[in-house]
C-alpha cells in the first residue's frame, strides 16, 4: 500500500473499507456525527455493548440490592476474576494470571511493593527517561518508602533520540546492582513496541525480575506474556480496550510467582472461600486475585463486560493486522500530501510501531486545535507532538483519507494561526 503510486484517492480508501473484515464493528460504537475520532489511544469510544452492560449492572443493583454480590447474571463478588479470564486471551496469559482491579498507578505500587525486594548490592530499579510520568512517580515513591534515594537507585535508560529506546542500552543497564526492571511495552509518545520477550530473557539471565506497563499496547498489539515468561505487568482499560473514563485497570502475575505475599494487602486479597471468615490473618488468594486490595468498583468495571466481548469476537491478530494497515496508509498519505509543510514522523515506520502515530511540528498545539475545529479529534503532546490513533475497531480508511486532506487544507490556508500555540488544561 503506497499513496505515492496514485492510491491517494477517496475511491481507493473506500475500496479498502469494502474489503475490511472488521468494518462491521464500527457500527458497535457511538461516533459523533461528522466527527473523525483519532484519540482512542487516550480514551476509547463507548460501545453499545458497554452501554448495555452498565445498564445491566445498574439493574442488578436496583433489583437485587446486596444480593447482587452473589446472584444475577454477573455476581459482583466474582467480577474481577471473571473479567480477568476474559481479558487473558488478549495478553496471552492463563485466566488465573490476570485480575481486573485498581488503576495503572495503584497496580504498579502493588507490584513493586510485592516484587521489589532489595538485597545486598542488588537494590536498583531500571526504567527509562521517556516513560510515562506516573510510572516514575510510583517508582520514586517505592524507593523512598524502602529508604533509598531515587537519584541513585532509579536508573533511567536514556533515549538516544528522545523518542525511542535502544534495547541494547536497556540490556547494558541490567547490572548486578539491579533488582527489577519496569518498562512500557509500547512507548506512549512514539508508539515504539519493545521486544518484550528478548528483554525478559536478558533480565532473567542476570537474575533480574522484569515487568511491563501495557497501557498503550493492550488491545492494540497481541501479547504472549506467559510464553515470554514475563514476571509482572499492569495496564489501564480506558484506551484501546474502551472501558470508559476512569475504568478499572488490571494486572498480570506469572503463575510461578503465585504464593508471593502481597506487599499491599487488603480484604479482597483474600481467598474467596475464606474472605468472610473475618480472620485477622490473611489467607491470600492462590492466584493473581491475591494482588487486589479493596472492594471492586462494580460500575466502573461494567463497561468491560461489553467491550471485551467485541475484542474476543474480532480477535487480536485481525485487530493488529488492520491497525498496521491503517497506520501505514496514514504515513503514506502524510508523505505524499504533507511533505512541504514541515511534519516529521517520529514513530517507527516498520512493524515495531503500536496502534498510534507520533508526528511533530513546531505549531503542533494550534494545529490540533484547528483539527478539532473541523471535528477531527487528535491528541497533543507537549511540546510539539501530535498523536493520531486510527483504531481498528471503529476507524475507517476513509477517516484517514479525510483527515489528511483536511490537515492539508489547514496547513495550506494557515487556518491554524487562528489559535494559540499552547495546550489546554488536558492535552
Amino acid at each position: 500500500m503506497s499513496a505515492q503510486t496514485g492510491q491517494n484517492t477517496l475511491e481507493f480508501a473506500r475500496n479498502l473499507d469494502e474489503q475490511d473484515p472488521l468494518a462491521h464493528f464500527r457500527q458497535e460504537f457511538y461516533i459523533s456525527p461528522d466527527t473523525i475520532y483519532l484519540d482512542g489511544n487516550s480514551l476509547g469510544l463507548l460501545s453499545k455493548r458497554s452501554e448495555q452492560a452498565v445498564h445491566d449492572l445498574l439493574d442488578s443493583w436496583k433489583t437485587l440490592g446486596i444480593d447482587g454480590w452473589t446472584e444475577g447474571e454477573h455476581p459482583w463478588y466474582y467480577l474481577p476474576e471473571k473479567l480477568g479470564a476474559r481479558m487473558a486471551p488478549l495478553l496471552g496469559a492463563e485466566p488465573e494470571e490476570v485480575i481486573v482491579t485498581g488503576s495503572t498507578t495503584a497496580n504498579l505500587h502493588q507490584l513493586i511493593a510485592t516484587f521489589y525486594k532489595p538485597e545486598g548490592t542488588r537494590t536498583k530499579i531500571v526504567t527509562d527517561d521517556i516513560t510515562f510520568p506516573t510510572d516514575i512517580y510510583a517508582l520514586q515513591s517505592q524507593l523512598h518508602l524502602k529508604g533509598y534515594e531515587p537519584n541513585e537507585h532509579l536508573i533511567k535508560v536514556k533515549s538516544r533520540d528522545g523518542h525511542t529506546l535502544n534495547e541494547e542500552d536497556i540490556i547494558a543497564a541490567m547490572t548486578a546492582e539491579v533488582a527489577i526492571v519496569i518498562l512500557s511495552g509500547v512507548q506512549y509518545r512514539s508508539g515504539q513496541v519493545l521486544d518484550m520477550e528478548k528483554l525478559t530473557k536478558e533480565a532473567h539471565k542476570r537474575g533480574i525480575l522484569i515487568g511491563f506497563d501495557l497501557c498503550h499496547s493492550v488491545g492494540s498489539i497481541p501479547h504472549h506474556l506467559t510464553q515470554w515468561n514475563i514476571d509482572i505487568a499492569f495496564w489501564c482499560t480506558y484506551k484501546h480496550l474502551n472501558g470508559g473514563p476512569g475504568a478499572v485497570g488490571a494486572l498480570y502475575v506469572n503463575k510461578r510467582h503465585f504464593g508471593t505475599v502481597p506487599g499491599l494487602a487488603g480484604w479482597f486479597s483474600s481467598d474467596k472461600s475464606k474472605q468472610f471468615d473475618m480472620e485477622h490473618e490473611l489467607t491470600a488468594a492462590p492466584h493473581a486475585g491475591a494482588y487486589q486490595m479493596g472492594t471492586p468498583h462494580i460500575l466502573s468495571i461494567a463497561p468491560l463486560l461489553g467491550s471485551l466481548s467485541i475484542f474476543n469476537e474480532a480477535g487480536m491478530e485481525k485487530i493488529r493486522g488492520k491497525s498496521l494497515k491503517l497506520t501505514q496508509y496514514m504515513m503514506d498519505l502524510i508523505g505524499h500530501e504533507l511533505s512541504e509543510y514541515g511534519f516529521t514522523i517520529r514513530n517507527p515506520v516498520d512493524d515495531t510501531r503500536g496502534g498510534h502515530l507520533f508526528i511533530e511540528h513546531p505549531e503542533a498545539a494550534r494545529i490540533c486545535r484547528a483539527l478539532k475545529e473541523e471535528k477531527i479529534i487528535p491528541d497533543f503532546r507537549s511540546p510539539n507532538g501530535i498523536r493520531l490513533a486510527p483504531v481498528a475497531l471503529y476507524n475507517s480508511y476513509e477517516d484517514i483519507w479525510r483527515t489528511i486532506q483536511k490537515l492539508k487544507i489547514i496547513m495550506k490556508e494557515e487556518t491554524y494561526k487562528n489559535f494559540e500555540n499552547k495546550r489546554g488544561v488536558v492535552a
